[in-house]
């Protein structure tokens, strides 16, 4: 039986420009960085605290997922599902990740399932920040 989810992947561009925004913008730690293969790097990180849980940043390498999967991932940069961060402060956040020059698709927003705003990364890949 499935008991919790413990890593999420989040394909990307350039990894230590990746890491370099999920650390320094978002405010997430590195908890993993290691290389492996023919160039392969395993990269994760987490927001501070949350132990059970990790984001991979993948970048599409030929020389670890073969030339054709590499260019299918590729592909899929930015087109990801959209992931949900939480805050305790929302509008705190939001501000202060705008003053960092993070995208915002949408302000925080009063839906049915709470308070939200929409973000996008380097790449594109959409995530909900939620919050009071």
């Amino acid at each position: 039986m499935i008991t919790r989810l413990t890593l999420v992947t989040i394909l990307v561009g350039d990894q230590d420009e990746a890491l370099q925004w999920f650390t320094e913008v978002l405010g997430l730690e590195k908890r993993q960085d290691a290389a492996f293969g023919k160039g392969g790097r395993w990269l994760v990180v987490a927001p501070s605290g949350q132990n059970d849980f990790g984001i991979v940043l993948q970048k599409p390498d030929p020389n670890v997922h073969g030339a054709e999967r590499a260019r299918e991932k590729s592909a899929q940069i930015g087109k990801g599902t959209t992931w949900v961060f939480r805050a305790d402060d929302l509008d705190a956040t939001y501000e202060s990740l705008k003053g960092k020059n993070v995208k915002f698709v949408s302000p925080p927003t009063a839906l049915p399932w709470g308070r939200q705003a929409i973000f996008e990364d380097l790449y594109g890949n959409q995530y909900a920040l939620m919050g009071k």
